[in-house]
């Protein structure tokens, strides 16, 4: 029997602690909820939160995580660099990460894009339909066509990012705008997933689609057992090569 995928749910978890609307629909933060819905998938789950001695995310809790799933917002500029540097180094050493909602303006994915990552935004509590592009993708196995989220905060294009490696999902919000919801990426051997909806005062992470979507892209982003590592530097020739003339 293979070992269960190792999760860890980082979240700011300040919005639920200073701002009533938070609060009331994430009581114990958006990480606890994303947490307990992972659990139903046999998935092994942990959390960090912003506020933990380097925000939760240590040597060795990276060290003991497969796939870590992020969500940040306002305290970006405080998230402490050399942590950054130190996910960044799992994810080319094959950890997968799922990026969630406004954690696209964080430290650490704007130095996995190279870009700005800026986005067009709106707070109007609109609908937003998300259509599966993708349909025999993993990561949106189990979904229909489409989806709706009755109330969610509007992201729109231009979204300042690479161009991705696959789109698997797109919004169309009330408002008229569009936007790259559901995009993939791989930076060294990690796989990343970027997944637009989860405004910190709407209850998207309830939602058994969003659920779904993110329990599939853990399994997807997890490293897979006895892939070889690549090697680097200076190589032996596998076969005799010509002598040089004097």
């Amino acid at each position: 029997m293979s070992n269960p995928i190792r999760v860890t749910v980082f979240n700011e978890f300040h919005h639920e602690n200073h701002y009533e609307p938070a609060r009331r629909i994430y009581p114990d933060g958006i990480h606890a909820v994303i947490a307990a819905s992972l659990k139903e998938h046999s998935y092994e789950v942990q959390t960090a939160t912003q506020d933990q001695p380097e925000h939760g995310l240590t040597e060795d809790v990276l060290n003991g995580t497969d796939v870590l799933v992020w969500w940040s917002h306002i305290l970006v500029d405080e998230f402490s660099d050399e942590v950054v540097e130190r996910i960044h180094r799992r994810i080319l050493d094959g950890m997968g990460l799922i990026v969630l909602h406004s954690g696209t303006q964080s430290k650490l994915f704007k130095k996995l894009m190279g870009t700005s990552c800026a986005i067009k935004w709106r707070e109007a509590d609109e609908k937003e339909r998300i259509w599966v592009l993708a349909p025999n993708h993993p990561i949106v196995a189990g979904v229909p066509e489409y989806f709706e989220l009755p109330e969610e905060e509007m992201y729109g294009e231009f979204f300042d990012v690479p161009p991705p490696e696959e789109l698997v999902l797109m919004s169309w919000f009330q408002g008229g705008e569009v936007f790259r919801s559901g995009i993939t990426y791989t930076r060294g051997k990690g796989k990343i997933f970027v997944f637009r909806p989860g405004h910190e005062s709407l209850p998207t992470y309830y939602n058994p689609h969003v659920q779904r979507i993110i329990a599939n892209s853990v399994g997807w982003a997890a490293p897979v057992a006895g892939t070889p590592a690549p090697a680097f530097g200076n190589a032996q020739p596998l076969e005799p090569l010509p002598q040089k003339q004097a």
